[in-house]
């Protein structure tokens, strides 16, 4: 199978370097040449829960060297969707398949407009992974992967993509429930991602300090409600609780929303908490704690030359 991972980001590049152990072919697709010449020469080294250790796979921003592709992964933010997708086109065949472990909402319903739904795996990973620099990240949580197909079918080629996942060490799991999954997903983000980029704090100090468990419980319970309404089933019983027990998991780990803030850089915040907040404008169920994290989020975005600190 021929693997292409657009994205060369900390996830990008963790899966990335786990999927370069196994027999399949390997590429990691950059748009920027610089990034990509580098990581090409030099691999990607990994550190972290996982060991200290390095993956060589192809790199390059160039689709014409890949050629063609069985399976493209896409691992970039998820307001440039539409351009991956752009990118990519020249690499589709008759069978290729699109997978997504993308934070937020949108991302499966932009993948198949442009593409067709057939195309399509969608799911949700609980890996965690920091960026430190071009080709070197910090693993730092192991997690389950869980994917499947928008309508529920478990085709042979799903079963060989969890097959190759769970040799490398990425243990992955089929779903019949793409929207529950990524929901699931979804309400933990909108409990974590934002209020750990406000406070700069790592996901597991968030519950240490009675201020910041009580905000990150309100978000969850607005998003949870958001869910209900939508009559979307949810992979855990108790939101609350697993997302303090994910806090608690990945105690160590610095959320993408943040390095994304620490680097002055633009963050997910809409399709994430951005969701809840039109979603409760749609349905008429007040996400005040949502709103708040969206402005603060969206004034940082906009202040980063003004910051005091800057």
């Amino acid at each position: 199978m021929k693997i292409v991972i657009v994205g060369p980001g900390a996830m990008g590049c963790l899966i990335a370097a786990f999927l370069s152990k196994s027999k399949e072919e390997v590429w990691l697709l950059d748009k920027n040449k610089e990034n990509a010449a580098k990581i090409n020469e030099l691999g990607i080294s990994v550190e972290g829960v996982s060991g200290s250790w390095q993956a060589k796979p192809k790199t390059t921003a160039n689709v014409e060297d890949i050629a063609k592709a069985d399976l493209i992964l896409i691992c970039v933010k998820s307001f440039h969707t539409k351009q991956a997708l752009e990118q990519i086109k020249p690499l589709l065949q008759q069978n290729t398949k699109i997978m997504t472990l993308q934070n937020g909402i949108g991302n499966i319903e932009i993948i198949s407009e442009l593409t067709g739904e057939e195309r399509v795996i969608g799911g949700i990973t609980n890996e965690g992974a920091t960026l430190i620099e071009t080709g070197k990240i910090r693993h730092a949580g192991r997690g389950e992967t869980l994917i499947g197909t928008i309508d529920g079918k478990v085709p042979v080629e799903i079963r060989s993509i969890r097959e190759i996942f769970n040799k490398v060490g990425l243990q992955t799991k089929l779903s019949r429930d793409i929207k529950g999954l990524i929901w699931s997903k979804l309400i933990i983000n909108a409990g974590i991602n934002a209020l750990t980029a406000i406070t700069r704090l790592s996901n597991g100090r968030l519950t240490e300090f009675e201020g910041t468990k009580r905000i990150l419980r309100e978000a969850v319970t607005e998003a949870t409600r958001i869910a209900k309404r939508k009559r979307i089933k949810l992979i855990y019983d108790d939101p609350l609780a697993k997302v303090e027990a994910v806090c608690e998991g990945t105690s160590g780990n610095i959320s993408s929303m943040l390095q994304d803030v620490l680097k002055n850089k633009r963050t997910e915040i809409d399709f994430i908490n951005g969701v809840i907040v039109r979603l409760g404008q749609e349905l008429g169920i007040a996400v005040p704690t949502n709103k708040l994290l969206v402005d603060l989020i969206k004034t940082i975005e906009s202040s980063y030359k003004q910051r005091l600190d800057a």
